[in-house]
């Protein structure tokens, strides 16, 4: 039966202090959930659109059933058991969101096992364990309204005060999260001292509600000990060999142990970004293939002998791997390497052997911003690359900035005249939707525009180089620079170009042309994959 009596509140300006731990609690769980969900699933653009998708979706049903259940119950205690609770399931996400996290990843990434079952069985699982605190904390901002408002001649002023801290509270959720606590103590613990910023502050309404009827509250707190002890425990995500493990500012990133290789996994830990191998000279992957991409230019590396005059720009620079393979290839050429992620750039020197390359200059920087330094700022007079090469991958995507026609514009505007770029691309064995949109869009800037395909037979998947020329050029430069080299003085280089000469082909050109403001490259990947699930591989 409804209850019609007035709200009952002894601290009512209590209430604002609720609210303003609601608001940072909700928008830090969101943003935190981003990195939970990062090792598994990455952090495309489907990914977020589905988890603010998710959080919009719950809280609008918590705003209804708050005012709903306000209207019925107006009590105070019954507002700070709801955010009690909400606070306890905050905090619970990463323990008991990890199983249901494996199978997901396990089932939707895993594309030569993809079990259409467990992902949404483990889908519906993670969608509850996110769904029911959202809802909850939707449901304290309506319910704080109904009970702070004592007449209506004031109820606008209470409105706006409580809105307002309210969107405070989701400004600190929004950046602290992200910027201080992810990065000190790690995504788990973040959910943990979230919940346990909100069960504080829940805990001490009910005492100042209920006086000693409100102390079993305080036995709430023992589970969030106990969760965030749990928390701390164990990788978080347990990997054979696994050397290394963290979260920064922009990766979940690991660095794992295989035999004699190293190698380094970022996010959901589809594709190794970085291999190195003490007891080998190549990679055996596509990084290989770069060494390739000179000799595309009419007259092959520095215009006339390999080494010659030769200047390297890295976008995506990761462990080193392509960095060193030039070093090792050209010689001790003046190498620059831009790597968003400075832990990164950090893991390159301890793991990946790169402190032994003096020539590597290895910068933390956005590799598209850092070009645009270059052209306009203080290294303005610097000397043009010879070669730029784009490896700035998140399997299976490439972030958007990286592969339009601005983007290679500012590209052309930094290498030399007989400069040449190359950029690594995902397809499937018959599938080369996203090659042929790189080249057609390099098509734009560059003359002559080529492919080489790296050899993939063993597997379903695989990569490709797409290359571009400051010159026109044909192929038939490329196989006279190819046949040109001695392969007693120059072995690696030698064993690429022979690799390469059996794949490389002039590109079709026929692709959609990727610019700033459309790059649809989400869409471009995910029909490549709707197709090679279709089709069986």
């Amino acid at each position: 039966m409804k209850d019609d009596a007035a709200a009952q509140v002894r601290r009512p300006r209590y209430l604002n202090l609720l609210v303003l731990i609601a608001g940072f609690t909700t928008l830090g769980m969101e943003l935190s959930g981003a990195r939970l969900l990062d090792p598994w699933f990455g952090n495309s653009i489907l990914v977020w659109a589905a988890l603010i998708g998710l959080v919009l979706g719950c809280l609008s049903l918590g705003y209804w059933l708050g005012g709903r259940v306000a209207d019925r119950r107006p009590r105070a205690g019954l507002l700070y058991a709801l955010a009690l609770t909400a606070a306890l399931l905050v905090a619970l996400i990463p323990a008991a969101g990890r199983p249901a996290l494996q199978q997901a990843a396990l089932s939707s990434l895993n594309l030569e096992h993809f079990s259409a079952g467990v992902l949404l069985g483990a889908g519906a699982a993670i969608f509850l364990l996110f769904s029911l605190p959202t809802v909850l904390l939707g449901m304290v901002s309506p319910f704080a309204l109904r009970l702070a408002v004592a007449d209506v001649g004031s109820s606008g002023q209470v409105a706006g005060r409580l809105y307002a801290l309210s969107t405070v509270g989701s400004l600190l959720g929004t950046f602290l999260p992200v910027l201080v606590l992810i990065p000190a103590i790690g995504a788990r613990l973040t959910f943990v001292l979230l919940g346990g910023a909100l069960a504080l502050v829940a805990v001490g309404g009910l005492l100042l509600e209920r006086g000693r009827a409100g102390a079993p509250a305080l036995l709430a707190l023992l589970p969030l000990a106990a969760l965030a002890w749990l928390a701390g425990q164990g990788p978080i995500k347990p990997e054979p060999g696994l050397l290394l493990e963290g979260e920064s500012l922009y990766n979940y990133y690991q660095v794992v142990q295989r035999g004699p290789e190293t190698w380094l996994k970022l996010n959901e830990g589809i594709g190794i970004h970085s291999v190195y191998h003490p007891q080998s000279a190549l990679s055996d992957g596509i990084w290989d293939y770069f060494l390739a991409a000179p000799l595309f230019r009419q007259g092959g590396p520095g215009g006339q002998a390999p080494g010659s005059e030769e200047r390297l720009y890295v976008v995506g620079m990761a462990g080193g791997t392509i960095a060193q393979l030039f070093s090792d290839a050209y010689g001790p050429i003046p190498i620059d390497g831009a790597e968003i992620d400075p832990e990164i750039v950090a893991a390159a020197h301890r793991y990946f052997n790169l402190s032994a390359y003096p020539n590597v200059h290895a910068v933390a920087a956005d590799g598209r911003s850092w070009l645009l330094a270059r052209r306009a700022g203080s290294q303005q007079q610097a000397a043009p690359y010879s070669m730029i090469a784009i490896d700035a991958y998140r399997p299976p995507y490439i972030p958007f900035h990286l592969a339009t026609v601005e983007f290679f514009e500012l590209v052309r505007d930094n290498l030399a005249a007989d400069g040449v770029v190359a950029v690594n691309a995902a397809r499937s064995h018959d599938d080369y939707t996203l090659v042929d949109a790189l080249a057609a869009t390099m098509g734009q800037v560059f003359p002559s525009v080529y492919v080489i395909d790296e050899s993939s037979e063993a597997w379903s998947l695989g990569n490709s180089l797409v290359v571009a020329t400051m010159q026109p050029t044909t192929l038939e430069d490329f196989q006279r620079n190819a046949a040109a080299i001695d392969p007693a003085a120059q072995p690696l280089l030698a064993e690429m170009a022979l690799r390469a000469s059996r794949t490389a082909r002039p590109a079709s050109g026929a692709g959609a042309i990727l610019t700033d403001d459309r790059a649809p490259l989400e869409q471009i990947v995910h029909g490549i994959m709707l197709r090679y699930f279709l089709g069986g591989g």
